[in-house]
């Protein structure tokens, strides 16, 4: 096991130390043990799960890190089938909060050890951490993500009271702060009961507040808009930790050498590049963010065709939307953002070509079972006058090669039907088209002819038989098998 370096520090995992800091419970002391626990993360595995494998050491890490804190815990489920059926697991691995032996809610947050840990450590301790004087507010304030600090007048607030129930619910993706005595706001020009969110100093810039104030009576509906309208800000900073909760929405990133740690200031040059351009197009439903390079360099070679070549100094910018749409600027990133200018002109005029990730279009695609790429898409699979059953396999997917001499029979026996296409598509060479949600291997769907935009997913039995009795409901036309048509 590796001994991964976190904040600066080295941390020998206990497991390479011949014991482990991640308690194993099992069916007979669940309920006895869990109790004692103010906050337990609870990981329920199998052993031969192979995202489970990947998870154990960051998990061991985590676990080293915030022990006196926070406990974590596993649950072979191969052994221990009481435990998670009753709460209910389905899938490895699964990870669930646990406080005081009750179950608390599922975990949501990242499975890296770092985000581990910055996670449950904003669970543990109280909802909000009360402050009691300025040096207690900086030193709140002064931190990685951004803040939520309430200013009262006293303890019996019914202001105060409302906004510990708001950082109650929502302790799990905010950090929240509150402190009864006003002055300490006075610097933030606090005169009467208030909500002030902070940013993290790093991303502090000209080009907006770094700090911004809640109006009106406060409500926890009222204090949950105000976060989420507020608290990323023109242009945040994309993390392993954060990108799932950024790409909720349509994101532009500019990929570039940024490092808060040991350059903060060359780190900011481009972000305020990129926060001068933003400026001008907040209002148009785009947001904004920069990220380090190195920290996506496989997911930037692997989904934007981001060679190792094209490494230089200058921002590396894309577009992915919700729907999976992506776009990149192949123009060189301008110090005076003119270049990142007209990319959003274009996106937002739709002048821009989806960039998508493709193999080579097959020389030749006679056989039995038709290749699609990503290229060869929409002339195959949706082509209008023909019913198709595409398969998206993976070459390393066992189940697929499993399933290959079937289908390939399958074709065979459907060669000659001109209105039918068996085809195949290697997903992990090629984006997958929306509306087909592909997520394991082999995943298999029928494309109607006439109803290209509603294509079914297969979910039978996977026997040449299975398949022929399905295209015989599904399909427009009587199959034509072995070269006879079927009737009717």
């Amino acid at each position: 096991i590796p001994s991964p370096c976190l904040d600066g520090q080295c941390y020998v995992a206990s497991a390479a130390r011949g014991r482990s800091d991640v308690l194993e419970l099992e069916d007979a002391d669940f309920d006895y043990i869990a109790p004692e626990h103010e906050t337990l993360l609870v990981k329920f595995y199998a052993p031969w799960c192979g995202h489970c494998k990947k998870l154990a050491p960051e998990f061991e890490t985590a676990a080293t890190r915030l022990k006196g804190t926070v406990t974590l815990a596993k649950v072979d489920c191969t052994t221990n089938t009481e435990t998670c059926k009753r709460y209910g697991v389905t899938g490895y691995p699964t990870l669930k909060i646990f406080r005081n032996g009750q179950e608390s809610s599922s975990y949501d947050g990242p499975r890296s050890a770092e985000g581990i840990v910055n996670y449950m450590k904003k669970l543990a301790g109280p909802d909000s951490v009360p402050l009691h004087s300025e040096h207690d507010l900086e030193n709140f304030i002064n931190n990685f993500d951004a803040s939520i600090v309430g200013f009262f007048s006293g303890a019996d607030s019914s202001q105060l009271s409302e906004f510990l129930k708001g950082a109650g619910l929502m302790r799990e993706s905010f950090r929240f702060a509150h402190t009864t005595d006003l002055e300490l706001g006075k610097k933030y020009d606090v005169k009467y009961e208030s909500v002030l969110l902070f940013r993290p100093p790093r991303l502090s810039s000209k080009f907006e507040e770094s700090v911004v104030h809640h109006a009106g009576p406060l409500s926890i509906t009222g204090l949950r808009r105000f976060i989420r309208d507020n608290i990323l800000g023109l242009c945040p900073h994309l993390t392993k930790e954060n990108k799932d909760s950024l790409r909720k929405r349509d994101l532009l990133t500019a990929y570039y050498d940024l490092d808060y740690l040991r350059n903060p200031k060359g780190s900011n040059y481009w972000r305020n590049r990129v926060l001068k351009v933003a400026s001008k197009f907040s209002s148009q439903g785009l947001l904004f963010s920069v990220a380090n390079r190195n920290d996506f360099l496989e997911e930037l070679e692997d989904e934007f065709g981001l060679g190792t070549s094209d490494s230089t100094e200058l921002p590396f910018v894309t577009i992915r939307t919700r729907t999976g749409n992506k776009y990149t600027m192949r123009e060189e990133f301008t110090r005076d953002g003119r270049s990142l200018e007209n990319f959003l002109e274009d996106y937002f005029a739709e002048r821009l070509k989806r960039y998508v990730k493709s193999e080579p279009v097959p020389a030749k695609n006679n056989a039995a079972v038709k290749v699609v790429v990503a290229d060869t898409f929409e002339e195959i699979v949706n082509d209008p006058e023909k019913d198709v059953l595409i398969e998206f396999y993976a070459p390393w997917c066992g189940h697929c090669k499993k399933l290959e001499p079937k289908y390939t029979e399958l074709g065979e026996r459907l060669y000659s039907d001109p209105s039918i296409v068996i085809a195949k598509m290697d997903a992990t060479a090629n984006d997958v088209p929306q509306g087909y949600d592909v997520q394991g291997f082999p995943t298999i769907y029928f494309a109607a002819a006439g109803r290209k935009d509603e294509p079914k997913r297969y979910e039978g039995p996977r026997e040449v038989k299975d398949f022929i009795n399905f295209l015989k409901r599904e399909a427009s036309k009587p199959l034509v098998l072995n070269g006879v048509k079927e009737e009717l």
